[in-house]
């Protein structure tokens, strides 16, 4: 067997994906790590879908591709402002490849290339655990709560309509339902139709329900899931996409309807709303099916990170609701500096530095260097990414953040500013 080569040097020996030659050992990979069911050929489809709707990088190791990261266009609500996004929608190392600084190396690459090429100003990326992406800048995002309810116990009085079956041929409708959701702050979307392709495509026993415009026949609000038991559920419905109060409960509803047959079903629990003020009896309930297969009750897991890549952009387009402003200095450290090689650093070197900051109404940041007159606030970008977007308050990431420092004052000051809604992706990836 040949010896394992692989050439550590400054520069990233990386290319871009080549549907023709790079499926099938992708695929093997995928295998590998558990993505991709053996003899699977929805997933096998998906998968390739997945690929080409963005951009994919790969490293080869004699070779062979061993490493690849894909990355995807999508946009960030903030307050009432959509911000340019990466969305990594992958990162896989094969087993032959492992430890080698590969996948940090070329995910860090990747966001570059989409910030000097793209101009994203955000990255955002599902994270497999806790920590490993912190080397590259990003922070953790807010809890995302799944509700899992009998759905006979919705406490709504409304009459659904009967529903259009949607399948994955229907999947520009329904992209496009996606897009046109209602979205709250901190809500993500990913652009190509071909990713809400893949999405459908890989749900095991996977159903999309809806309802269209009568006049204009476009889809206004639906719903997909999927189950590994159709006779009974649980059902996990993966997304809900709604314009509207009456939409939202009109789903609701159709979720209800089903409640004949099936015991319990999983919803992420929408934005603004709280699942237990529209399920009666939820206590009794769980008693009743505690440590059952239908179980009830609500599951709470912060699942997804988010890293700024060009502050003054992104401050820029930054409008807190106050009469107040804060000025400061912000001295900003961005651990992915290290993982870019050298060539790269020169259009892109990550954000950190010695700015001047203002959040308010109009907020800003200048990379003047300090001004002594000023506070100053010393942290990573990681955890000003979480502090801007209002993941947690200023004073509440100091008790947990060790790259924090700052004056209590400045610290209840950015509390008072920073004043946002909880931040919701309202996206899996």
């Amino acid at each position: 067997m040949l010896p394992l080569t692989i050439m550590m040097t400054t520069t990233l020996p990386y290319r871009d994906y080549n549907p023709d030659t790079d499926l099938q050992p992708l695929l093997q990979i995928f295998r590998e790590i558990g993505w991709l069911p053996e003899g699977n050929k929805n997933s096998e489809k998906a998968q390739a879908l997945y690929l080409e709707a963005g951009r994919s990088l790969v490293a080869d190791v004699n070779g062979t591709p061993e490493c690849l990261v894909s990355n995807h266009d999508a946009s960030l609500r903030y307050q009432n402002t959509d911000l340019p996004l990466c969305i990594i929608g992958g990162v896989a190392t094969s087993r032959v490849a492992r430890k080698q600084k590969l996948a940090s190396r070329l995910t860090a690459q990747a966001i570059a290339l989409d910030v000097i090429e793209r101009g994203h100003t955000v990255a955002a990326l599902g994270m497999f655990e806790q920590g490993y992406y912190d080397r590259l800048g990003f922070g953790t995002g807010p809890y995302v709560h799944f509700c899992r309810f009998d759905p006979t116990l919705l406490d709504i009085d409304v009459e659904p309509r009967v529903p259009i079956r949607l399948t994955d041929e229907d999947f520009e409708q329904v992209h496009q339902g996606r897009l046109n959701r209602l979205l709250p702050h901190g809500a993500c979307s990913i652009h190509h139709p071909e990713v809400t392709h893949a999405d459908m495509l890989t749900r095991s026993n996977r159903f999309a329900l809806g309802y269209a415009d009568p006049d204009t026949g476009q889809l206004t609000h639906h719903l997909c899931g999927c189950t590994g038991n159709v006779h009974s559920g649980p059902y996990d419905i993966k997304w809900l996409a709604y314009r509207t109060r009456e939409e939202f409960l009109e789903l609701l509803a159709l979720l209800k309807s089903l409640g004949d047959q099936v015991t319990s079903v999983t919803i992420p629990e929408p934005s603004g709303v709280q699942m237990q003020d529209l399920i009666k009896t939820p206590f009794r309930r769980r008693s009743i099916s505690m440590k059952g297969e239908s179980e009830t009750g609500v599951r709470a897991i912060a699942f997804w990170q988010l890293r700024i890549c060009d502050l003054p952009a992104v401050l820029g387009k930054t409008h807190v609701p106050t009469s107040d402003a804060v000025t400061f200095n912000l001295s900003l450290r961005d651990p992915i500096t290290k993982y870019l090689d050298d060539e790269t650093k020169q259009k892109w070197p990550g954000v950190g530095g010695e700015y001047r900051v203002t959040l308010g109404k109009e907020s800003h940041a200048e990379l003047v260097g300090p001004d002594s007159g000023l506070p100053t606030l010393k942290t990573s970008v990681n955890t000003f990414t979480r502090l801007w977007l209002g993941v947690q308050r200023a004073t509440g990431l100091a008790f947990t953040c060790p790259d924090l420092d700052a004056p209590e004052s400045l610290l209840t000051q950015l509390d008072h500013v920073l004043c946002l809604p909880q931040p919701c992706v309202d996206w899996m990836f």
